[in-house]
């Protein structure tokens, strides 16, 4: 049976990546593997696809029982597909917290490490073999170093992700920060998405005090092409929690350059989020953050009602 390997709902470039990445490694470990996706890529994850010279891994809507699968760049059950624990999943590598929930049919090996990026924790699991990735596989592997650590920028970037994407560049001839700014462009071309998609596209479901939140994270080089649409994307949230069944949205859209983030606040529960939260003084419909970048560091380990 081919093994197949996804990330979560809502692909960025690692989790779009990392599956391309890791399916190689399991076919030249003898493993037939394919690396899908559960859902559409974002802008960033598709220009790296295309750069690199892969096809975009085949989108699929439903899992078969049984069905042979390594989960990369999360370990939570709600941003996969709802019957994950009838599948017979044979591997989970991640570097988000544990959160609990998915079942296995037996014991399987588990990685999650406090690194910015899966992609990353995979370069170390190939020991030796890492040497034979051919040019295509370096840039899926540096491409998501870049994109999770935000060239850097982020408080989540460690040592080794740094260390790494330098030897990957330096080995693609590469210069760093002017490919990391033709992914930050890719990105932040929104012009084809509906507030829904925008909303969705990065984005975690997180509890706080049994309250449920989307938290979502938009990265950007021209923050003002979100902030024009800022009205309609708060009109937008209403649906969207109601078809996702949470409580609230809450939109960050990060200012790469800046290192800032502005929050939306389309009402008193998230201005009080802002306020416990970010200690931030709320005075409109949105709110900046300075240097407020990780959803990971930043964001949801903060989050107060």
């Amino acid at each position: 049976m081919t093994t197949l390997v996804f990330g979560h709902k809502s692909p960025d470039t690692d989790s779009t990546g990392s599956p391309l990445i890791w399916a190689w490694y399991l076919n030249q470990q003898g493993v037939e593997a394919k690396p899908v996706l559960l859902g559409t890529p974002n802008t960033e994850a598709a220009f790296v696809v295309e750069k690199w010279g892969f096809e975009t891994p085949e989108i699929i809507t439903e899992l078969a029982e049984g069905q042979d699968v390594v989960i990369v760049d999360t370990n939570n059950p709600a941003e996969l597909f709802d019957n994950i624990n009838d599948a017979n999943i044979t591997a989970i590598i991640d570097h988000h917290k544990l959160v609990g929930g998915l079942e296995t049919k037996g014991p399987i090996d588990i990685t999650i490490r406090p690194l910015a990026c899966t992609a990353t924790i995979m370069h170390d699991l190939m020991g030796d073999d890492a040497a034979k990735m051919p040019d295509n596989i370096k840039g899926a592997m540096l491409s998501c170093i870049l994109s999770d650590t935000l060239e850097f920028r982020s408080p989540t970037t460690t040592d080794v992700d740094r260390a790494l994407a330098e030897k990957l560049a330096g080995e693609l001839n590469l210069d760093i920060s002017a490919y990391a700014s033709e992914m930050f462009e890719a990105k932040s071309d929104i012009s084809a998405f509906s507030d829904a998609e925008l909303i969705r596209m990065d984005s975690k479901e997180y509890a706080v005090e049994g309250t449920k939140f989307r938290v979502s994270v938009l990265e950007t080089t021209a923050p003002k092409l979100v902030l024009d649409r800022k009205a309609s994307l708060i009109e937008s949230f209403k649906a969207v929690e109601a078809e996702d069944g949470v409580d609230q949205v809450l939109l960050f859209v990060v200012d790469i350059l800046n290192e800032e983030a502005t929050l939306f606040v389309p009402n008193d529960l998230v201005k009080g989020v802002a306020e416990k939260s970010f200690g931030a003084t709320v005075d409109g419909d949105s709110v900046v953050l300075p240097g407020i970048m990780s959803r990971k560091k930043q964001i949801i380990p903060n989050l107060k009602l």
